[in-house]
């Protein structure tokens, strides 16, 4: 799959998805960084079949709205350390995976993956 990370995300999770097989951007390697705004990040994850992944509630907001971005993974977590970050998304790849496959808007929990829509 193929995923473009929010800047309230860290860049090592773009990183670690690549590192798990998939085409993973993070906004720093956008012209703007992490400045670009969310309907610029919206239309590029549109352009290129990404998937934003995003702790913003704009976001939501927006797919809801407007149906953009296309797919969306809503990292829900509250405060949590990257490296309990990245060991939740390990602990739960197979099911983002699965739930990215049949959903437009997935929601990360730290207990559980939900699929919106």
């Amino acid at each position: 799959m193929k995923f473009l990370v929010d800047a309230q995300l860290p860049r090592r999770l773009a990183l670690w998805l690549t590192g798990a097989g998939h085409d993973a951007i993070h906004t720093l390697a956008l012209p703007r960084g992490n400045r670009t705004a969310d309907y610029d990040i919206c239309l590029t994850a549109d352009q290129e079949d990404r998937i934003v992944v995003t702790k913003d509630d704009d976001f939501i907001y927006s797919f809801l709205a407007n149906g953009q971005p296309r797919r969306l993974l809503v990292v829900n977590t509250g405060n949590i350390s990257n490296n309990n970050l990245l060991a939740l998304f390990e602990e739960q790849l197979p099911a983002l995976l699965d739930a990215l496959s049949g959903s437009r808007l997935v929601e990360l929990t730290s207990e559980t993956v939900v699929s919106r829509q």
